[in-house]
C-alpha cells in the first residue's frame, strides 16, 4: 500500500492509503505503486485516480505539484481539486462552452489563447470526473449496492 495526501490551499482533500495512484503530469500520466522512486513533478489539469480494495476512485485537479519522498510518502499540492459529487455539471458545462467560445476569438493572441486553453482543459477534466461519478453511482444503484 502507498500512503498519500492531497491538499489544496483551502483544505486537505484526502489522506489515504491505496494500492496505486495515477496522476496527470507535464511528463504524461504516471502511476505510482509501492516502492516508487522519489520524484517531484508538475501536475496539469486532469483526473487523479486511486485504487483501494480493487475499486477505482477519482477526482478532478487543475494543476499543482507532486512529491514522492524518500520514505515513500506522497504529497499532492493541488491548485484546486474536486470529487465528482462536488462538481456542478451544468456550471462546468457552461464554463466549458464559454472557454471554447473565447478560444475561437483569441486565436491571434498566443498568451490569451494559452490561458483559455488551460481553462478549457480544467473544465473538461471536471466534466469527465463528474460523469464518471454519476455513472458509478448509477451502476451501484442498478446492481443493488449503495454508492460509496
Amino acid at each position: 500500500m502507498i500512503k498519500f495526501k492531497i491538499t489544496t490551499p483551502e483544505r486537505i482533500l484526502l489522506s489515504e492509503e491505496a494500492e496505486s495512484l495515477t496522476l496527470p503530469t507535464e511528463m504524461g500520466e504516471i502511476t505510482i505503486l509501492p516502492n516508487h522512486i522519489p520524484i517531484v513533478a508538475n501536475l496539469v489539469a486532469g483526473e487523479i485516480r486511486y485504487k483501494k480494495n480493487g475499486q477505482e476512485n477519482f477526482f478532478a485537479v487543475s494543476g499543482g505539484f507532486i512529491e514522492i519522498k524518500e520514505d515513500g510518502e506522497i504529497v499532492v499540492l493541488a491548485d484546486t481539486a474536486e470529487f465528482g459529487e462536488e462538481i456542478d455539471v451544468d456550471r462546468a458545462e457552461q464554463a466549458k462552452e464559454k472557454a471554447q467560445k473565447l478560444m475561437s476569438e483569441a486565436y491571434k493572441d498566443e498568451k490569451v489563447f494559452a490561458d483559455v486553453a488551460a481553462s478549457l482543459e480544467k473544465h473538461l477534466a471536471r466534466l469527465r470526473v463528474a460523469r464518471k461519478h454519476r455513472s458509478k453511482t448509477n451502476i451501484n444503484l442498478e446492481s443493488g449496492r449503495l454508492p460509496e
